[in-house]
């Protein structure tokens, strides 16, 4: 940041600006690298398709970030932005151009069991309407198992948080079940459910029940008694002290449930999909393990990956614009 001198009310004040910072610029040259490495340096065993493609796609990105730091002065806010991500731009360059060289360049990394970048790029190409279809299916056996998982979760725990008979008997079953993997209860949920989808939802359910409810139970249950003194002494009815005391205390400890919840439920889901469902991320991968079609493998991990980390953001806005007093409090 550069520094210029503005003068109001006669006192001369020091005003930062943004200028082009040296990242960018290595940024900018390591990405035109990349692009100069794919492009010229010819492939080892074979003519990998779309390696024209990949480094087209290099080269624009370069071009991008070059326009974007020439911009930064004017914007303030996408200079910071910029100089923030200017690292991570770097690294990313490196580790696709190391990446190119051990696999196609060099070919270091034996065939098929890894792929190059450009692999990739042919999958999303060629395979995006599999793959978007069992990304489709995959959202939604997530979507009920979360769902449901998440309100039994909630229940059970503002239950035994709020009720000592209700915990008395409920204790115990989460106690001996909650640590249980759901991945364990494959064989069984598969006889016991009429399909396999039906299973597959209550094996997520189960993996996001079980830390909502604990973290809930803890909500509750740690709420200050001074709160619920208060609300009596003013005439709240129980039903007031449950809806409008005890649940708002505690959902920073239910989003902390629900984000522990969701990445159970990943895992979960991927292991249900590879048995039995016909369409699912699960199911894609396993059917790329079976054809030794790794570079769809990797593709799919990284949709997964992207999926997976999209979705928990956007719990973090939810937490965000529900808890605004506890904005920054829990990272992600």
């Amino acid at each position: 940041m550069s520094s210029v001198e503005l003068t109001r009310a006669g006192v001369a004040v020091a005003v930062e600006q943004p200028r082009i910072g040296w990242r960018s610029a290595v940024a900018v040259l390591a990405w035109l690298g990349a692009a100069l490495l794919t492009r010229l340096y010819p492939d080892a065993t074979r003519h990998w398709p779309l390696t024209e493609g990949l480094a087209n796609l290099e080269l624009a990105l370069a071009v991008l970030i070059g326009v974007l730091a020439l911009a930064a002065p004017r914007v303030p806010r996408l200079a910071r932005r910029l100089h923030h991500l200017a690292p991570w731009l770097l690294a990313l360059a490196l580790l696709l151009g190391v990446w190119e060289w051990l696999t196609a360049k060099l070919g270091l990394l034996p065939v098929p069991f890894f792929a190059p970048p450009q692999a990739l790029l042919n999958v999303y190409l060629s395979d995006w309407p599999r793959l978007l279809d069992s990304l489709w299916h995959s959202a939604v056996l997530l979507g009920f198992g979360v769902g449901l998982g998440a309100v039994c979760g909630f229940i059970a725990g503002v239950s035994i948080g709020w009720s000592t008979r209700i915990g008395y008997w409920l204790h115990p079953v989460l106690r001996i079940l909650g640590p249980v993997p759901s991945t364990a209860l494959l064989p069984l949920c598969f006889f016991l459910f009429p399909s396999s989808w039906s299973a597959s939802v209550f094996l997520i359910a189960l993996a996001t029940w079980f830390p909502v409810t604990v973290l809930t139970w803890s909500g509750v249950a740690s709420v200050d008694k001074a709160y619920y003194d208060v609300a009596r002494t003013l005439g709240a009815k129980p039903s007031f002290l449950i809806v409008r005391v005890a649940i708002p205390a505690a959902l920073p400890h239910v989003f902390v449930g629900l984000f522990m919840g969701l990445g159970a439920s990943f895992s979960t889901l991927v292991v249900a999909e590879m048995m039995g469902v016909k369409s699912g991320i699960g199911w894609y991968l396993q059917w790329a393990q079976g054809w030794a079609a790794y570079a769809n493998m990797y593709a799919a991990l990284l949709v997964m990956a992207l999926a997976c980390s999209g979705l928990i953001s956007a719990l973090f806005l939810v937490r965000d614009r529900l808890l605004a007093w506890q904005k920054g409090a829990v990272k992600w």
